[in-house]
């Protein structure tokens, strides 16, 4: 189907609104509300079109095929010149000063409209800046685009904001008569309302910040960056998220720390909010750099025990770029070394199992959530582990009208509030196998995972045999009256056993996990497109192999895509490229970013000082399977890997030389580093780096088959069930470093165990986890019930050591009350 927009065709498929037919397309409609992947309000009208003669909001008008599109008519400017005029009465001016001076949507359509006279006006209201924590709002410069609670509610699933009573005068009516019907309809509701949060006074979120980036004005701003620079003064640097494994594209705004002070300082993170949405630590956590001088001492000891054959392992963590897993590979085979990262370890051997028994890669991609409209998340606390999928799943939920299931045995009451339609399911720890195999049962078409299923369940469960008493008729020979032998019928009853049909076996494992089967029905209707997002809890699992095999059974025989979300920034790329080794041999040990017997790290107290990850260039995979590029935002004055390899005997002048180098039969590409693109179109599509090569990874699938064996952790007396994992925007101690994010660790417990407990708010306790202990204090997390975690993003405390699966039970005991 074609649309023709300016006398232009245009291509679409049913169901297209015209505004983004026209983005894709690189055709200009101006448009201050409306956000590409999100619910369109008609707050601003800006975007009004004539749509085969007639006037048309092309934000929420479907196109239809042959349709005839102008949107530069001179009327249509004229209309927007008044709907530009009613949105700058008393408006502050203060470009000169403000934030957003210089990007101002209002200023760019205010010159686009060729506004140069003010013909209304109306008694301004006084309306006192709000201080909400790490986001500012001034009401003054707001237009009420609503953009802001738009993006909340649709993309983040917090719906923080909603718009409130202004309290300003109403428009005289005697204006109808001498502005357009669109630019009095906005001006009357501007009069109307401001922005503030749904719930009491205070902004009560998880500080994405994605409000202060899809603001048209200053109205919403990060409050460190308030008043700290004009925008036009900043260099943008295009750069990839380094506390994800999403590796969103960001970018670094920098410029001189100050007049007397040239050394070049970053001053915040933006993004390209239609397409590329942050997490907190993306966006504020961005002040991680390592101030260094050359230690030509400290690295010549390096290089030294190099020489001696006196390093044997390197230790090192999933925050760094592909270039820097090569060249940690590189020296493994040079010097005969262990390499060890136990967390890419992990899923490395996870993924293998997987594409061993599926005969390819994970499947899916992130952009497959976004367009589902069946979810199922398990193996993962979604919002805390990967926050960039929690908004994606949120925004399949909401634009799609889709549903699906949340597993999980920890409940999580913002992922609760996005849909009624998507069911939380609180299971036991240990219960993940059973999760695969009721999937396999109610989704499965391949006949052979049909018959082992039934065969378990005759095999293992009695009562799929019963014994009932079926009425049979038999005949009989009896003589009547007269000695005649007669022919009767009789009716008896005789015990029989039967099998019980197929569908009562499925019922038991959604029996056992405490689903709703007849509401699950009512949730499937109409749904086509599925997808399966999995995390952490599987590759950390103590049957983690088995459960990749049930995996790969669902991805090839049932109609779900399967996502496979990594642990960490570069999990995926340093599992692609380095040979791990579980264990250290005796010998040295190198700590890169980790610590060691020789340690060569951004963190403090480091033998040798390495740069942080904003300070480097180079890659990532992301979970998405692409290749996508990072720049430097910063200096580093110290030695890089690079400079170790180099002094080693190898001899590339830059870590980036590498990026070519990277190992073609793991998926990647011969390309040059600065020849990888890293953007968006306007359409959407994505062009950062490129995508993994995922023919390397077919072959013919085992599809082996594992026989269930249920192995449930428990909380038993005074036990509770602890998690691993950190709250939604600390990714480990890279994130931790950043001043905006930094803090002291404590245990998070959720609202119903603290009360069960009687624990408050920074009470100490201790924590008793297989016979070790460490005190803590408490911090009680509303958003979660039936459970408690422990994070490990303090550099100080290995609270790792205390896991060996990502649950573990644990004992607690108050031991000092918070006195406040």
């Amino acid at each position: 189907m074609t649309v023709k927009i300016n006398g232009i065709d245009c291509a679409f498929e049913e169901g297209e609104y015209i505004l983004n037919i026209a983005r894709r397309n690189d055709i200009f409609i101006p448009a201050i509300c409306y956000l590409t992947g999100c619910s369109p309000t008609l707050a601003c009208r800006m975007c009004m079109v004539e749509a085969d003669g007639k006037k048309v909001y092309s934000c929420n008008t479907k196109a239809k095929d042959g349709m005839v599109v102008e949107s530069d008519l001179q009327n249509l400017w004229d209309e927007r010149n008044e709907i530009m005029q009613a949105y700058c009465i008393n408006h502050p001016l203060e470009c000169g000063v403000c934030d957003k001076s210089g990007e101002c949507e209002l200023q760019n359509f205010t010159h686009k409209s060729r506004v140069n006279a003010q013909k209304h006006w109306i008694k301004d209201t006084h309306k006192p800046h709000k201080h909400w924590g790490m986001i500012n709002y001034d009401p003054a410069l707001c237009i009420v685009c609503e953009r802001c609670v738009t993006v909340c509610k649709d993309k983040i699933g917090e719906s923080a904001l909603k718009t409130v009573p202004r309290g300003g005068d109403s428009v005289d009516t005697s204006f109808k008569e001498t502005m357009g019907k669109d630019a009095y309809a906005i001006w009357t509701k501007f009069q109307k309302s401001l922005i503030g949060p749904s719930n009491g006074e205070s902004l009560n979120c998880s500080f994405c910040g994605e409000c202060t980036s899809v603001c048209p004005t200053g109205a919403l701003i990060g409050s460190k960056f308030q008043y700290s620079s004009n925008a036009w003064e900043l260099t943008r640097i295009p750069a990839s998220n380094p506390h994800s494994s999403d590796c969103e594209l960001m970018y670094y705004d920098i410029k001189q720390s100050g007049i007397s002070d040239q050394k070049p300082k970053i001053y915040r993170v933006s993004n390209d909010f239609a397409f590329a949405t942050l997490n907190k630590a993306a966006r504020f956590g961005f002040d991680t750099e390592n101030e260094a001088i050359k230690d030509e001492k400290a690295f010549n000891e390096l290089v030294t025990l190099f020489e001696k054959n006196e390093i044997k392992n390197i230790q090192f963590n999933s925050f760094i770029t592909n270039e820097e897993a090569l060249i940690l590979q590189n020296l493994k085979h040079k010097f005969n070394l262990n390499l060890i990262n136990k967390e890419a370890l992990k899923f490395k051997e996870f993924l293998n199992e997987f594409i061993e028994n599926s005969g390819e890669m994970y499947n899916a991609i992130s952009d497959d959530i976004t367009k589902s409209d069946f979810l199922v998340v398990l193996g993962t606390l979604l919002r805390y582990d990967a926050p960039t999928l929690s908004y994606k799943v949120n925004n399949s939920l909401v634009m799609n009208k889709g549903a699906g299931i949340y597993f999980h045995p920890i409940g999580d009451l913002g992922v609760e509030k996005y849909s009624k339609n998507f069911i939380s399911c609180i299971h036991k720890s240990g219960d993940e196998e059973q999760i695969l195999y009721f999937l396999l049962q109610k989704f499965s078409t391949d006949e052979s995972v049909k018959t082992h299923l039934a065969e378990f369940f005759v095999k293992e469960n009695k009562e799929i045999e019963e014994t009932i008493n079926e009425e049979v008729i038999e005949k009989v020979i009896e003589k009547d009256e007269e000695g005649n032998e007669v022919e009767k019928e009789i009716k008896k009853l005789v015990p029989k056993k039967v099998k019980k049909n197929i569908e009562v076996q499925r019922s038991v494992f959604a029996k056992n996990l405490g689903l709703d089967e007849n509401k699950l029905e009512d949730l499937l209707l109409k749904k086509s497109k599925f997808t399966l997002v999995v995390g952490s809890d599987f590759y950390f699992h103590r049957d983690a192999k088995k459960l990749a095999k049930l995996l790969a059974l669902v991805q090839t025989s049932t109609p779900f895509k399967v996502f496979l979300n990594p642990t960490h920034t570069n999990t995926l790329g340093v599992a692609m490229i380095c040979d791990l080794s579980v264990d250290k041999v005796q010998g040295k040990t190198l700590g890169y970013n980790e610590k060691g017997d020789f340690t060569f790290s951004y963190e403090e107290h480091a033998n040798l000082a390495s740069s942080s990850l904003n300070q480097q260039e180079g890659t990532f995979l992301n979970y998405d399977k692409r290749i996508v590029p990072t720049n430097a935002a910063l200096e580093f004055g110290g030695y890089y890997l690079n400079d170790l390899a180099n002094a080693l005997g190898f001899d590339q002048e830059y870590t980036i030389d590498y990026t070519k180098r990277l190992p073609i039969d793991k998926g990647f590409s011969p390309i040059e580093f600065d020849n990888l693109e890293n953007y968006y179109t306007n359409g959407g599509e994505c062009k950062r780096g490129y995508q993994l090569n995922l023919n390397c990874f077919k072959k013919n699938a085992k599809k082996e088959f594992v026989t269930p064996n249920f192995n449930i952790l428990e909380p038993k007396d005074n036990d509770i069930l602890l998690y691993s994992a950190n709250p939604s925007y600390q990714f480990g101690r890279f994130s931790n470093r950043a001043s905006a994010i930094s803090e002291a660790i404590f245990i998070g417990i959720s609202e119903n165990l603290a009360n069960e407990r009687n624990l408050k708010d920074k009470d100490l306790v201790k924590i008793t986890i297989n016979n070790k202990e460490i005190n803590l204090s408490v911090r009680v997390d509303k958003d979660l019930k039936n459970g408690a975690y422990l994070p490990y993003f303090d550099e100080k405390i290995d609270t790792l050591s205390f896991f060996d699966q990502r649950f573990v039970l644990a004992q607690i005991q108050k031991i000092g009350a918070n006195n406040e």
